[in-house]
């Protein structure tokens, strides 16, 4: 059975101040329901929302990773730092350090293996730019960043891996895919891991979708049965706003 995740992805925001502000108001709103909830906040931030957390239905996460674990690399965070931290997840590919910071597949190949081997797991993002989609290229795109990052790993850390479908025109723009559209992306992300890995192996993986989600268009997307949960952005930044889409969620999933 696929996890139910709720996933908020706060960026370059909020100071340390501010962080523990926000993690305690989600810990009393999403105290004792049974949704798996995910925060990612900024490095300097992480600690402190860990420790406030503790002992709740709300995992920490980082929201991204070096693949070594030290050395003279710097401005780098080691995946032993982040679990120390108190970081259970790590978001892995997001189109803003692929396109801002021109990572490649094979680099976040190399982070994927590094994450899973320190026991953690992984929010791998694939999506397409608006100008691959305009020139119908998205199933390529999907399908190469999903070969090459999943290339080599074994069937047994699949369940170490969470998939996020996030359109890159749709990220931040206000703008989503229809939700047929994202239905069909999430069915052809699952036959990508079928042949991979083997006959039914994609119907068991967790797919989120991300994009411009918020309260007032997520329940358009939760009810489909391709879409496992949400990875938000600007949305997971206000508390009543995620709160709503984790209600939201939860009623769709009939939690």
């Amino acid at each position: 059975m696929r996890d139910i995740i709720l996933a908020g992805n706060w960026k370059m925001h909020k100071t340390i101040k501010e962080s523990k502000e926000l993690a305690l108001c989600l810990k009393e709103k999403f105290a004792g329901l049974p949704l798996n909830v995910i925060i990612f906040p900024t490095f300097t931030a992480l600690y402190s929302v860990s420790e406030s957390l503790k002992g709740t239905n709300i995992s920490v996460g980082g929201q991204n990773v070096y693949f070594e674990k030290e050395g003279a690399f710097t401005g780098e965070i080691s995946p032993i730092m982040l679990k120390e931290a108190g970081a259970k997840y790590v978001i892995v590919g997001h189109s803003e350090r692929r396109n801002i910071f021109n990572e490649p597949d094979e680099l976040i190949k190399k982070k994927i293996r590094s994450v899973v081997e320190n026991e953690m797991d992984v929010i791998l993002c694939v999506g397409e730019k608006l100008e691959e989609r305009d020139a119908g290229r998205t199933e390529e795109v999907i399908s190469k960043e999903i070969r090459i990052a999943l290339d080599g790993i074994s069937r047994e850390v699949l369940d170490r891996i969470i998939i996020a479908y996030e359109p890159v025109w749709a990220i931040g723009t206000g703008v989503t895919a229809s939700p047929d559209e994202a239905a069909e992306i999430h069915k052809f992300i699952r036959s990508i891991l079928d042949d991979m890995f083997g006959r039914g192996m994609g119907a068991n993986m967790t797919i989120l979708y991300g994009g411009s989600i918020k309260p007032k268009n997520f329940r358009e997307f939760a009810v489909l049965d391709e879409i496992d949960g949400g990875l938000v952005g600007g949305a997971s930044l206000k508390c009543e706003d995620f709160y709503d889409i984790g209600k939201i969620l939860m009623e769709c999933k009939k939690l």
